[in-house]
């Protein structure tokens, strides 16, 4: 069995405090440490790290951390505890900005109706803070399921280390490729090498269409899986060059 290392220890112990200490003392901390649209009045560019420590449930913790250590283990007993760290808070980091970015598009497109309807910028976000499409000018220009959707990226605080673990989960093909992975989900072992693809190739999937199950934020999963195979693959390139 894998021995927690020390960056992951420290990561793990973290991201524990964080979700119980909240509910020990009866305090909601999501708009503080939660990634929120830029929009929103509880947006803080803090908010692109801190909102990896934060989790919606235990299974979502649970999985996250089993994530990091079954994974990032061999790749920091590899790297070492800086540079690990260093790759975690990148495709964490670079999860949230791609994001943020595929959110921006997604939400500009329904605002950019509201503008064609001669609503103003304050008229807007006033709406979706209170949450009302009763605007005479609105009737014809915006269906609920539209609201509904610049509503929700308007809102909804994006939090948890999926990102980071992503960009781990794909260090970690492309250094021990042939790895078997025995899934729970899965009994079968099946090797990292078709596993890790089909994982990203999943969330491409329920990212792009309406078949997600659950509130999954799958574009930040690709951002991590992004920003972490950039930053590995130029590693293991570059490992024996002498310079």
């Amino acid at each position: 069995m894998t021995r927690v290392t020390e960056a992951i220890k420290h990561l793990i112990i973290i991201n524990i405090i964080v979700f119980i200490a909240p509910q020990l003392l009866q305090i909601d901390i999501t708009n503080i440490l939660g990634l929120h649209f830029p929009k929103n009045d509880h947006f803080g560019i803090w908010q692109y790290v801190t909102h990896m420590f934060m989790h919606g449930s235990f299974a979502h913790i649970l999985f996250n951390m089993y994530g990091l250590w079954a994974f990032g283990a061999p790749l920091e007993n590899m790297w070492g505890k800086n540079k690990f760290l260093f790759f975690y808070f990148s495709a964490g980091i670079g999860a949230a900005v791609i994001y943020t970015l595929v959110n921006y598009y997604q939400f500009n497109a329904i605002y950019d109706l509201f503008i064609g309807a001669g609503l103003s910028d304050s008229e807007i976000i006033n709406i979706l803070k209170v949450g009302s499409t009763n605007d005479v000018r609105l009737t014809d220009v915006i269906t609920q399921q539209q609201f509904q959707k610049i509503w929700s990226l308007y809102h909804t605080p994006a939090v948890g280390a999926s990102g980071a673990v992503y960009g781990v989960l794909v260090a970690f093909g492309l250094y021990f490729k042939d790895a078997k992975l025995a899934l729970i989900f899965f009994p079968v072992p099946i090797a990292a090498k078709y596993f890790i693809p089909l994982l990203i190739l999943s969330d491409l999937f329920f990212g792009m269409t309406s078949y997600s199950v659950g509130n999954i934020a799958h574009f930040a999963h690709i951002g991590g899986a992004l920003i972490g195979f950039i930053i590995a693959w130029y590693w293991k390139r570059n490992q024996f060059k002498v310079y």
